[in-house]
């Protein structure tokens, strides 16, 4: 993973997230999902596209860079793995997604590949995501 910051890693998942079937994002749609205020979130896409994750057009749309959408997609299979995962042991659907969300961004590559594979080794068939 890169130096990115938790912060835009959750930037990137929701572009990702809310683009996913070709739908067109604009920062008022990431706003709108993360609950955050529109200067906030246009300062966000700023820092972002300063980095090379996101490149917006004159209309204002979003869209990830390659380098964004692998960061992008990281988090998001991290999230629900986590989160089905969770769910699996008997927490609730919001309490596993919140949980997911602070926990996606803590654990190191290894530490997740190694849920992972224990995972899927046990045949754990909830986790399809």
């Amino acid at each position: 993973m890169t130096n990115i910051q938790a912060s835009g890693e959750n930037y990137l998942e929701t572009i990702f997230v809310l683009g996913q079937g070709g739908k067109s994002v604009r920062a008022v749609d990431v706003a709108a999902a993360l609950g955050f205020s529109r200067p906030s979130v246009s300062r966000a896409i700023k820092n972002l596209r300063h980095d090379g994750y996101v490149e917006t057009d004159a209309g204002g749309f979003i869209t990830l860079t390659a380098s964004g959408k692998e960061i992008a997609e990281t988090m998001y299979e991290r999230h629900m793995l986590i989160s089905n995962w969770l769910m699996a042991l008997g927490v609730d659907a919001q309490t596993a997604s919140d949980d997911a969300c602070k926990m996606e961004h803590v654990l190191s590559n290894q530490s997740f590949d190694a849920i992972r594979g224990f995972l899927m080794k046990t045949g754990a068939k909830y986790l399809d995501m």
